[in-house]
């Protein structure tokens, strides 16, 4: 891992520079897109997805999940008895897993929603959402984890319909684990369809995929750019990019569980960052070299190590102060305070997606079943957005009464703020009140 000793120098590395849609494709990748699309530009080659489903529905669903990931689909939406089925394909174990991580994850959203709502004035009314999307990558790789946490809070919250994408596998069909946790979350309906074709599909309807209100979910390049083109005709949570953690430990903190959570980031993708900022010179020789054992072993071996070599870091500081000031600039989407008495500085941390505290609190909970969501802000979007969380699945209508009194001691203040602005009839409309 890259090592850098001064705070002046680490504080420049640490400053986000690109949006965080703007990740990199790979030459293998850029020369496929450029094979299907004829055109090497990813947002180009997501607007002709997007505009072709939008003009020709399911038939443009079918022929780009041909063309793009090899699949001819029978059908796109999965029927309630392959999920009931899946139950008998999944091992038993996982199934309580899934369980009693959605549990928690309930009770977390719950006690947010009470809170919310206790919270509420008397000018504002709250209105679920109608219906919502949720997309769970997959593909190569199931995500069970992800189902729980974007469709939880939004139940939680009272949504009328959830409507969930994810590409199927390559046989086809969506893995059994994906289906065992949208029915454990209570999903409405699930179709089988993946990249910007799913998002697009969510955003303006097909003859089988209804349109929904708002889009909720992390995903690859091509759906990050897609819930970006897509934003306006719905909501989007964010614009999710590669994973990242950034832990904060001095000479207290274990090496293994340093290295064993820097690892944990970098197998998810060779985008992902880990970075160890530390005041301990001891230490950080020490995660370097517990990094290089455990990465032996680790069957995404190949992948870890791309991510370390090209993105991870350990950062140098001489003390604590000058740590909080590198995390708060660079709003991780996770942080690990793994410093003595780790819990007197939540309060000076500003910016980030989730804080983990204590050498035991590895982001391996977070990610599956500590409660809150793990769809977090990344990119440095921490330092204006939040976690997915019961706030994303309502909205807040202001309500305005205006009686005899009111109208006595506010009307002339309104119309004359309504003639500087130039705005005669908004004037008249207030005096014709007050006249009569």
């Amino acid at each position: 891992m890259k090592i850098i000793k001064d705070f002046e120098s680490a504080k420049s590395v640490l400053s986000r520079q690109a949006p965080a849609e703007l990740y990199p494709l790979s030459p293998r990748l850029r020369r496929r897109v450029k094979e299907i699309f004829g055109t090497d530009d990813p947002e180009q080659a997501v607007r002709q997805v997007v505009n072709e489903v939008r003009n020709r529905g399911d038939a443009a669903l079918v022929d780009y999940t041909l063309k793009i990931d090899g699949i001819g689909l029978t059908s796109l939406e999965v029927s309630k008895q392959q999920i009931a089925s899946a139950y008998q394909q999944v091992d038993k174990e996982l199934v309580s897993a899934l369980r009693l991580a959605a549990e928690r994850i309930r009770s977390f959203h719950t006690a947010q929603k009470d809170s919310i709502w206790s919270r509420v004035s008397s000018g504002q009314l709250i209105r679920r959402l109608q219906r919502i999307g949720i997309y769970v990558p997959g593909g190569t790789a199931c995500y069970p984890s992800t189902v729980l946490m974007t469709a939880i809070p939004a139940k939680v919250a009272g949504v009328s319909e959830i409507i969930l994408t994810t590409p199927p596998g390559p046989n086809g069909v969506v893995p059994p684990p994906t289906l065992v946790a949208a029915d454990i979350a209570e999903v409405d309906r699930i179709f089988g369809i993946g990249g910007a074709q799913a998002i697009a599909a969510l955003a303006f309807g097909t003859e089988s995929v209804p349109k929904v209100d708002k889009i909720c979910g992390p995903g690859n390049i091509f759906v990050t750019l897609a819930k970006k083109l897509v934003y306006g005709a719905v909501g989007i949570d964010g614009l999710q990019g590669p994973s990242e953690v950034l832990i904060i430990a001095d000479e207290t903190a274990n090496p293994g569980y340093c290295a064993a959570d820097l690892l944990a980031q970098a197998e998810h993708d060779p985008l992902a960052s880990a970075i160890l900022i530390t005041t301990s010179p001891r230490l950080a020789d020490e995660v370097n070299r517990e990094v290089e054992q455990q990465l032996k072993s680790l069957p995404r071996q190949s992948i870890a190590a791309e991510s370390l070599e090209n993105r991870g870091k350990i950062v140098m500081v001489a003390n604590i102060d000058e740590a909080i000031k590198l995390s708060n600039l660079y709003a991780p989407e996770h942080l690990c305070l793994m410093v003595d008495k780790a819990a007197s500085y939540i309060d000076r941390i500003t910016n980030a997606g989730c804080i983990f505290i204590g050498n035991n609190s590895t982001v391996v909970f977070g990610d599956y079943i500590a409660g809150p969501s793990h769809v977090l802000p990344t990119g440095g979007t921490a330092r204006f957005s939040s976690s997915l969380n019961v706030g994303d699945f309502i909205k807040f209508i202001s309500q305005v009464t205006i009686d005899e009194a009111g109208l006595e001691q506010l009307g002339r203040a309104a119309s004359t703020m309504a003639r500087a602005e130039g705005f005669e009839a908004h004037a008249r409309a207030v005096e014709k009140r007050l006249e009569e």
